[in-house]
């Protein structure tokens, strides 16, 4: 589901855009900036678990124990900015405050208020947007004790480091992503995010032990994937080096890595993913003139039969003539 408020005529756009905040999140919402009013919504609705890219002008949230009472529903709501800045106070008294790349966590049962706020006004004077993404989970869903979850809400949290980081780009991804995806894929794109959340709150909480097994390990795939992509073109880069950077056996890693990814092998998938970034720079105009072996050893492929012979037993062809039927069908 898609929302603009440029689709809504001009006095509707508040009101309609406050009631679809008020389906997920039960709150009183204000906003000084109502008359014009600006915002777009994505909602991706992933089984049970609901995610959502929103931006929007300045606005203040309030769940009040009135608000509460109307909602039976028990529901953990994550909110990853991307732009602006939001306050979040506590019933209780705790307040914090985050920017870009910041996390806060509050529940549907716990009275609190938001302020969320822009830091930067647009050049013709009109207040600045506040963007972000916003996921709402089942209470029940989450395989970590309440009580241990519960010391999370209300704190400013950052996702620039460790499992944090893969949950934001994941969200942002899905974003990306979502003219594409069928409808099918939102059981599995669920269970992933409720995974990557799981981990995201274990590794504030300082326990990764209390997770299943199966988390952990799909967690831990997706680290080392993405530590490979950042290392491609580190020619040292193996399955030992990669082991080491996770302070996990070479043993393990394989294990983990045949369980998560069946068929493939950790040397394999980090030469697949050389190979296709050597690929795309033969396809590209502008490299025309790099010779081949520069290009492989950017990637991480210092030897250049080495190369060649890989590319042709991945492709089918050699660098050279795929370079050749690459380019000439852009000339």
């Amino acid at each position: 589901m898609q929302f603009r408020t440029d689709d809504v005529p001009v006095g509707e756009r508040f009101d309609s855009w406050r009631e679809l905040i008020d389906r997920s999140r039960a709150n009183d919402t204000t906003s000084p900036h109502a008359a014009g009013f600006r915002a777009e919504m994505r909602l991706l609705e992933l089984g049970p678990v609901t995610v959502w890219r929103t931006s929007f002008s300045p606005a203040r949230f309030r769940r009040n124990a009135r608000r509460i009472r109307r909602n039976d529903s028990e529901y953990y709501h994550l909110s990853l900015l991307t732009a602006g800045g939001l306050t979040q106070i506590q019933e209780r008294g705790a307040s914090a405050t985050i920017g870009p790349r910041g996390l806060l966590v509050d529940s549907s049962w716990q009275a609190c208020e938001a302020l969320a706020h822009d830091t930067r006004p647009t050049s013709d004077g009109r207040p600045g947007t506040v963007a972000g993404v916003g996921v709402d989970l089942p209470r029940t869903l989450l395989p970590l004790p309440q009580g241990q979850v519960e010391r999370l809400l209300g704190r400013g949290l950052s996702v620039r480091t460790g499992p944090g980081v893969l949950l934001a780009d994941f969200l942002l991804g899905l974003d990306r992503q979502a003219d594409v995806l069928r409808p099918a894929d939102a059981p599995r794109l669920g269970e992933v995010t409720l995974g990557l959340v799981s981990a995201c709150f274990a590794h504030f909480l300082d326990a990764e032990d209390t997770l299943p097994a199966e988390t952990r390990h799909e967690v831990l795939i997706r680290q080392v994937r993405t530590f490979i992509q950042q290392h491609l073109a580190d020619p040292e880069l193996t399955p030992g080096t990669v082991a080491a950077a996770h302070h996990i056996s070479l043993s393990h890693l394989h294990r983990v890595f045949g369980e998560q990814c069946p068929g493939e092998t950790v040397a394999a998938w980090i030469r697949s993913q050389r190979l296709e970034r050597i690929r795309a720079d033969l396809a590209d105009p502008s490299l025309r003139n790099r010779p081949l072996h520069v290009l492989a050893a950017r990637w991480g492929i210092p030897r250049a039969s080495q190369f060649t012979r890989a590319f042709r037993t991945a492709y089918g062809i050699s660098p050279r003539d795929f370079r050749h039927q690459a380019l000439s069908g852009r000339s």
